[in-house]
């Protein structure tokens, strides 16, 4: 039997680990959102309907949710190396981006290569964030939030990648990102593991009562299922829609790639700072604040539809930092809460709820834009927040609270 090959020689030291994990995890999940950045060239190229429209984002998450939990069950990130895990992901995710420019423009064979794409990036997000929490040290909060923050980042790189291109064209975000992912798997066989690196329980189904029988992990789980309502719908329709607002007055295509990348990429920065001032001022805290502004802005963007840019954009740089700046706290907030042998199985029972509803979200979202328009398109991405500041209310005033960000609430 052949030998399996050594990985490179890693970087060591705990802030060159987290820069190669960082920047691989920006560039692989640039993979995520390339149908949604293609969407308003391959509706020019094709007549696409609503639901394909929104299946050409839904169909990722839908994937991701499958790899996550088969990837759980099967325990492939303890039986294989993270590092070559991450590997394998990134390059599948980029093979299936590679077989959708060969595809029919929203086809449902198309649908079905990000769904492969979204399971190939279950490998990726999850065991990434695994890399960079094993050098926690006091600032968890941080450290997740760094990762959420490359997930943010690459998630609005599509966006950007069309800027490349003087003429719209549906191949590059596809092609660039699928690039990209390459790239990373590379740099991840760079990246040292912390000495907080531990082989993780195996799943356990019966956790899944834990979730719900716990009152202060379900209030945790439903205020991220709040925060999920939002997220996904939100990035997935910020393309086409500032699109259509700069159309309306006389723009460019391009000025629409770049107002998508600015408001997505802008919640990298609040991915940090929340995560810094969660550490510091408590969890349900700096949630309820973020839950408050995303889900003003989710009021207040479609009726700007009519406004000035110099309105609008600055509303929805807000709302794109807002609307993801409290992410890794749920995640954070598990790790604190749950039985250390089996927080491993509760985090991934809440990504894997929080990504179904966003599968049903972003086709919702699709059919309800059909028939209302711009103006009124994410009005009802509001209610998810509102639930979510319910239930981090609700866990704030219970005794467990305590136990997050070191007695911080």
């Amino acid at each position: 039997m052949t030998a399996t090959p050594p990985l490179p020689a890693p970087l060591a030291g705990k802030v060159a680990a987290l820069c190669l994990i960082a920047a691989a995890q920006v560039l692989a999940l640039s993979v995520w959102f390339a149908g949604a950045a293609a969407l308003p060239a391959l509706v020019a190229a094709s007549e696409i309907g609503p639901l394909k429209q929104a299946g050409l984002t839904s169909s990722v998450q839908l994937g991701f949710v499958i790899g996550a939990v088969a990837s759980a069950v099967l325990g492939l990130a303890d039986r294989i190396t993270p590092q070559r895990l991450f590997a394998a992901g990134a390059i599948t995710a980029a093979l299936a981006n590679l077989v959708a420019l060969a595809l029919e423009p929203g086809s449902l064979a198309m649908i079905a290569s990000r769904a492969v794409a979204g399971a190939a990036l279950a490998l990726v997000y999850p065991v990434g964030m695994k890399l960079a929490a094993s050098w926690a040290r006091g600032d968890a909060g941080l450290l997740v939030g760094l990762l959420v923050g490359a997930l943010t980042l690459g998630s609005a790189l599509p966006f950007a990648f069309n800027l490349a291109d003087t003429v719209p064209d549906w191949r590059l975000p596809f092609a660039a990102s699928a690039l990209a992912a390459l790239i990373a798997a590379g740099l991840i066989l760079f990246a040292r593991g912390g000495p907080g690196l531990r082989p993780a329980a195996p799943f356990d189904p019966a956790a899944a009562l834990l979730a719900v029988r716990d009152p202060a992990l379900r209030l945790t789980n439903l205020g991220y299922l709040g925060h999920m309502w939002e997220l996904y719908a939100m990035w997935a329709w910020i393309g086409p829609f500032s699109h259509a607002y700069w159309l309306s007055r006389g723009g460019s295509a391009r000025l629409g790639d770049l107002t998508a990348f600015a408001v997505v990429a802008s919640g990298a920065i609040a991915c940090l700072a929340a995560g810094r001032l969660a550490d510091r001022l408590g969890r349900t805290r700096i949630t309820m604040i973020a839950l408050a502004i995303s889900g003003g802005c989710a009021l207040l963007a479609g009726p700007g539809f009519t406004l000035t840019p110099w309105i609008l954009i600055p509303l929805l740089i807000i709302w794109g930092m807002a609307v993801i700046a409290d992410s890794a706290q749920f995640s954070a907030a598990i790790t604190e809460l749950a039985p250390p042998e089996r927080t491993g199985t509760l985090l991934t029972l809440q990504t894997a709820m929080g990504f179904a509803l966003t599968v049903i979200m972003v086709q919702a979202l699709g059919v309800w834009i059909d028939r209302v328009g711009w103006t009124w398109a994410f009005t009802p991405l509001a209610i998810g927040p509102a639930i979510g500041i319910w239930a981090m209310a609700r866990l704030r005033a219970r005794p467990e609270a305590a136990r997050l960000a070191g007695g911080r609430g």
